[in-house]
């Protein structure tokens, strides 16, 4: 339960831990193909630029996957903004007529 003087906190997903282990893990995977590779050289760097594209677009679709989830939340995140903001101001608009209605009584009756 979220008391009056907490604030929520969305949780969130830690994309840089994410994108550093694909890159940590796609070099791993490049040193340990090298080393053990048994075919020429030729054919190895080209085996290189294949998964190195592979692994690029791989990147680029979850980078894109990852913005288009934060866009999201930004924007539920925004409207939950709004809608408090607005919630609040109407209370403070009761709270104003009500003093507002106080004080004409208040004036009338002296």
């Amino acid at each position: 339960m979220i008391h009056e003087n907490q604030e929520y906190r969305y949780p969130t997903n830690n994309v840089a831990g994410v994108l550093t282990g694909m890159v940590i893990g796609g070099l791993a995977g490049a040193v340990t193909m090298l080393l053990l590779a048994p075919q020429s050289g030729k054919d190895t760097r080209k085996q290189i630029q294949d998964k190195s594209i592979e692994l690029r677009d791989r990147t680029t679709e979850l980078v894109e996957d990852t913005m288009a989830q934060v866009r999201t939340k930004a924007n539920k995140l925004a409207v939950d903004l709004k809608d408090r903001g607005q919630d609040i101001a109407v209370t403070q608009l009761d709270h104003v007529s009500e003093a507002a209605q106080a004080g004409k009584k208040a004036i009338q009756s002296s």
